[in-house]
């Protein structure tokens, strides 16, 4: 068994080359179905809350504004969600994270299910957003921190690809179950807080992440990690294990004070990794912006246009499955094409089926139009769920990934309210126009101020977005031994 010796310091750079020489297998396919999960649940919280609105909004006679809020209930929630599971992520561990974030997200459900009244229903819908928010946030840096770099891309492109199946079960329960039961709407909450049962699993077999421990100066918990996961993958592939070549590694790189809240998001502001802080939030802001206002307000316009198949069951189902091509395509492309070009080429591709979407001639070009859309476009989040851990190193990788996305939801949430205002001015054309440009500016920054990361590992590309020169921060050990 390729370990250290009972007692002996541990070699951190033998440590990661001995994960990224494992062959991917099973063990890897269970933390993908363990995390895929959780995004699936994320997914139907997202879209469920436009399924339960009419209802609730009668049960409770919420006016306009009223209904406005509660729609925008998840965003508010994931916004916070995502921020404060990218700062704890990196304090106190990506795995218990991930568990306190399931249980927050369940449990609220539960509760905004047995709602009274409107104001608690709003309350709780937000919760159960930062509970999914935190959960989206996390997974994503938590597993690419097992894979091997060589599998990466279309590893965590894949796992992004479980927010899908999530769309397809909301709108499966939204159009079968709330408007056959009275209480449909109640019901529907009732079954997205299944996840609990999750917890359960996840406490057992879950391992934190080699990475993060390496970083806090854990070295004998990650070397237990390491260990346990060999010996998994040699039960699975039936072969001894390749030796590890630690000599191919860059040194990891310390960037950041690890865990110092909101310092950490000042880090990502400074020197090189600023470049890379303003791709990643150019990409999360514009991707989200165009996302929602594509599909939540501009169904609306559509409508005005006289093409009322948006109304239609079979729409929403061809939009939402369309997204599990999308996701998985642009997976596996990545890895041959590169993140960076991959983000732009779908971004280009969405930009373009926006375009003849605003010119289709009639429901038939809407459909397919819509289609491509939400392919593109959701091609464009599996790369985005790969590209943002891997641009930063371990210390402060979970504060990138949920300092990216809050700032992209802060996208998604202006992006009704401006679309609107404009829609008086620029009109129907001109909103298109706007959203395609909003979406430029995601590719011309990540196309120009990106960084390759195909088949590297994340301590090499550490180094270049980073810089030898600040190849440690003293104390980060110090300060988890005073803890």
């Amino acid at each position: 068994m390729a370990g250290a010796t009972e007692g002996a310091p541990v070699d951190q750079r033998e440590l990661i080359a001995r994960v990224e020489r494992l062959p991917l297998s099973r063990p890897h396919f269970g933390l993908l179905v363990q995390g895929g999960l959780g995004y699936t649940f994320d997914g139907m919280d997202g879209a469920v809350v436009a399924f339960i609105l009419p209802a609730a909004a009668a049960v409770f006679a919420l006016s306009g504004p009223e209904q406005g809020l509660l729609a925008s209930s998840t965003l508010m929630g994931f916004l916070f969600g995502a921020l404060a599971a990218g700062l704890l992520g990196d304090r106190i561990g990506r795995r218990r994270v991930m568990m306190y974030a399931l249980a927050l997200y369940a449990l609220a459900s539960v509760v905004a299910a047995l709602a009274p009244n409107w104001p608690v229903l709003l309350s709780f819908r937000i919760l159960a957003g930062v509970g999914t928010g935190a959960e989206s946030a996390i997974i994503a840096p938590f597993l690419s921190e097992f894979v091997p770099s060589r599998y990466r891309g279309r590893y965590i492109g894949s796992l992004a690809g479980f927010f899908a199946y999530g769309f397809v079960f909301a709108a499966l329960l939204g159009y079968f179950l709330v408007p056959t039961f009275s209480q449909g709407w109640r019901i529907v909450q009732v079954i997205t807080a299944l996840p609990i049962l999750m917890l359960l699993w996840w406490r057992r077999v879950l391992p934190e992440s080699p990475r993060y421990l390496l970083a806090r100066g854990r070295a004998a918990e990650a070397e237990a990690v390491v260990v346990r996961l060999e010996e998994r993958v040699r039960r699975a592939t039936g072969r001894e294990l390749p030796a590890p070549q630690p000599a191919a590694l860059a040194a990891e790189v310390v960037a950041a004070p690890s865990g110092q809240g909101i310092r950490a998001v000042a880090w990502l502001w400074r020197g090189p990794l600023a470049r890379q802080t303003a791709t990643t939030w150019a990409l999360w802001f514009s991707i989200t912006f165009a996302y929602y206002g594509f599909f939540t307000f501009i169904p609306s316009l559509l409508i005005h246009q006289g093409l009322t198949i948006t109304k239609s069951f079979g729409y929403a189902i061809g939009i939402y499955l369309a997204q599990i091509p999308g996701y998985y395509s642009a997976a596996f492309i990545s890895e041959r094409l590169d993140r960076k070009w991959t983000i732009g080429a779908y971004l280009a591709g969405g930009a373009l089926s926006a375009l003849g979407l605003a010119n289709a001639a009639g429901n038939s070009q809407l459909l397919w139009f819509g289609i491509l859309l939400s392919f593109f476009m959701n091609g464009t989040y599996a790369c985005l769920y790969s590209y943002t851990p891997e641009v930063y190193p371990t210390p402060i990788r979970a504060t990138g990934m949920g300092a990216a996305s809050a700032f992209g939801r802060i996208g998604g949430i202006l992006s009704p309210l401006i679309i609107g205002s404009a829609y008086a001015s620029l009109g129907f054309t001109g909103v298109f126009v706007l959203t395609c440009a909003v979406l430029s500016v995601g590719v011309l920054a990540v196309l120009t101020l990106g960084v390759s990361t195909k088949g590297r590992t994340l301590e090499d590309i550490s180094a270049e977005t980073v810089g030898a020169a600040a190849a440690a921060v003293p104390g980060a050990a110090a300060d988890e031994a005073g803890r």
